[in-house]
C-alpha cells in the first residue's frame, strides 16, 4: 500500500484508462452510500482536485451526505479499479461539494465536460490523499460498451415533466435534505 498527498502522473494515467469508478460517502447517521459511476464523466483538474459530472438517477445520496457532513466537511472516497493489467486499485480521499448549475463556479467546472442530457450537478473534490494497492483480487475484465439507457432516458424526457419530478426529490433515503436542480440539458 502506498500513500501520496497528491495525484501523480502515473495516477492520472491509470484514472484516464478507467471506464467506471465508485464513490462512497456517509453522513453521521444512516446508511453509507456507495455508487458506481460510468460515462466519460470524471476529470483530474490538478494534483489536488478532481471532479465528476453527475446525471439524475435513482437518488441524490452523495449530495445529501456532503451537505449533512458539516463536522467533517464533506468526506468522500473515490475508488478506481484497473480491470486490465497491471492489477491496481486507486483510492482518492478528500472533501467534496456539489456545485449546481446556478452556483458560482459552475461555468468553470462545466467547461471541463461535455454536458449530457440529465446533467444535474458537478461534484468538486479537494484531494487530501491518494492510496494505491495491489488489486490482485480484482478480476481482469474488458468493457463491452457503455449503457446508453440513462442518457437516452434524459434525452427523451419532457423538460417540464423532468423538472417537476426532480423538484419533488428533496430528501435522501435516510431523510436528509438534498438540493435539486431544475437544469435540463437537451440531447446533442
Amino acid at each position: 500500500m502506498d500513500f501520496s498527498d497528491h495525484l501523480t502522473d502515473d495516477h492520472r494515467a491509470m484514472i484516464g484508462a478507467q471506464s467506471v469508478f465508485f464513490v462512497a460517502t456517509a453522513a453521521a447517521d444512516g446508511r453509507i452510500n456507495l455508487s458506481p459511476k460510468g460515462y466519460d464523466a470524471f476529470r483530474v483538474l490538478g494534483p489536488n482536485r478532481v471532479a465528476w459530472l453527475d446525471l439524475g438517477g435513482s437518488g441524490n445520496e452523495t449530495n445529501a451526505h456532503l451537505l449533512a457532513d458539516q463536522i467533517d466537511r464533506g468526506r468522500i472516497t473515490i475508488m478506481m479499479c484497473n480491470f486490465q493489467q497491471p492489477a491496481l486499485i486507486l483510492r482518492i480521499y478528500g472533501r467534496g461539494k456539489p456545485v449546481l448549475p446556478w452556483e458560482a463556479g459552475w461555468d468553470a467546472l462545466a467547461a471541463h465536460f461535455t454536458l449530457m442530457p440529465g446533467t444535474r450537478q458537478i461534484f468538486d473534490v479537494a484531494v487530501e490523499s491518494v492510496q494505491t494497492s495491489c488489486g490482485w483480487g480484482v478480476p481482469v475484465m474488458t468493457l463491452d460498451h457503455e449503457r446508453v439507457t440513462l442518457a437516452k432516458y434524459h434525452a427523451q424526457a419532457d423538460p417540464e415533466a423532468w423538472t417537476a419530478k426532480v423538484k419533488g426529490r428533496t430528501t435522501s433515503i435516510d431523510g436528509l435534505p438534498t438540493r435539486t436542480t431544475d437544469r435540463y440539458i437537451a440531447g446533442n
